[in-house]
């Protein structure tokens, strides 16, 4: 196995004991009827190295009816494997001026995914690195990704317990990537966005593509870069201006997807005008003014899924988020922690009498 990676293959850690979420999550999944229709898969133990041979008998010879999107890596195809197993296999794809910087890619995420074993974190099933052909398989995620659904792509209307669910997901594997436990040192993942948080069958969150991660050298708080990389909309502006990236760049990106889920708009909108185009821009002004906020409450929500008691928090703690200074913003066990409390606030206006609260 290349990379040096045979140990790291074989130091999977397990921590679904003490990263269950907590049952309001399952509560309000339950009320709004959102079942899991097919259990999911046993997770590997280890990680498997495939050829390019069976790379093309899994896709069909790469074939369209297999495609299921495009990303900065290259395509992403849906696949079968020899033991029938369907995964979602991405093909590196990119032009001679882009091979090294892809390469490095590759090997990063290889490296970090072997080493990572979380529910809330994408599953790599493995690899193939047959000449200069280059393959990262992973489990195949069901619902796709969040951004689809918010925009209307998805099958499923979500409503504001279902985004809550989402929300707590994707705060536990940034919290996961944070704590240090998986590589003895925190993880920063750089490209946290609203498609790169896939959904299996159960909307359950699980954050994917670590091409662009970074460990946090030991003992360090801040990791000073040459180059600010990640994607246009939900950089940190301290890591823009700075060049130093930290955890807090990844709880900053956090709140821009979380100001997705309240609205349902997109972190960068090219077709509104210049003023409008940035989503943080846009609101960040109003999150805190209860009045003006019911205003950008994304239409889709159903009205009789939320209390805005619910809203007003989600918002408070999105504002605290994407602060331009990072040492005012909330680490992701903090967000976790409120976010739950945010469901639970929910649920319990919820199953009052309709008298005692009020709805919008």
């Amino acid at each position: 196995m290349p990379f040096g990676l045979v140990a790291a293959w074989n130091k999977r850690r397990r921590s679904r004991s003490e990263d269950q979420l907590n049952p309001w999550i399952y509560k309000s999944v339950e009320c709004w009827k959102i079942e899991d229709q097919n259990p999911p898969a046993k997770r590997h133990h280890g990680s498997s190295v495939f050829t390019l041979k069976e790379m093309e008998e899994a896709t069909n010879s790469f074939s369209d009816d297999n495609l299921l999107g495009k990303g900065g890596f290259g395509r992403v195809y849906k696949g079968t494997l020899r033991s029938g197993e369907i995964v979602a296999i991405k093909k590196m794809d990119l032009p001679s001026f882009k091979e090294a910087e892809g390469e490095r890619e590759f090997r990063v995420e290889v490296d970090i995914l072997s080493r990572l074993d979380h529910p809330h974190l994408v599953q790599l099933i493995g690899y193939c690195a047959d000449g200069k052909h280059r393959f990262l398989v992973y489990e195949y995620m069901h619902k796709g990704n969040l951004q689809d659904h918010l925009n209307g792509i998805g099958e499923v209307k979500m409503d504001w317990p279902l985004r809550l669910k989402v929300a707590i997901g994707a705060a536990r594997g940034l919290a996961y990537l944070h704590s240090s436990s998986a590589v003895g040192i925190p993880i920063i993942h750089r490209d946290f966005k609203s498609t790169n948080i896939l959904l299996n069958t159960n909307y359950e969150a699980k954050i994917s593509d670590f091409g662009l991660a970074k460990l946090m050298p030991e003992g360090q708080e801040t990791c000073v870069t040459s180059r600010v990389l990640g994607t246009f909309g939900y950089f940190d502006p301290e890591y823009t201006l700075t060049g130093k990236l930290t955890l807090q760049s990844d709880v900053y990106a956090f709140g821009v997807v979380m100001l997705e889920l309240l609205t349902g708009r997109r972190a960068v909108d090219l077709t509104l005008g210049p003023n409008d185009q940035n989503l943080v821009l846009q609101v960040r002004h109003i999150l805190n003014d209860k009045k003006k906020l019911r205003k950008v409450i994304d239409p889709e929500i159903n009205r009789s899924s939320y209390t805005m008691e619910s809203v007003t928090m989600f918002a408070n703690l999105a504002s605290r988020c994407v602060r331009a200074d990072s040492s005012e913003r909330p680490s992701m066990v903090d967000c976790v922690k409120e976010l739950q409390l945010i469901l639970h606030t929910n649920m319990k206006g919820l199953s009052m009498p309709m008298h005692t609260f009020r709805m919008i």
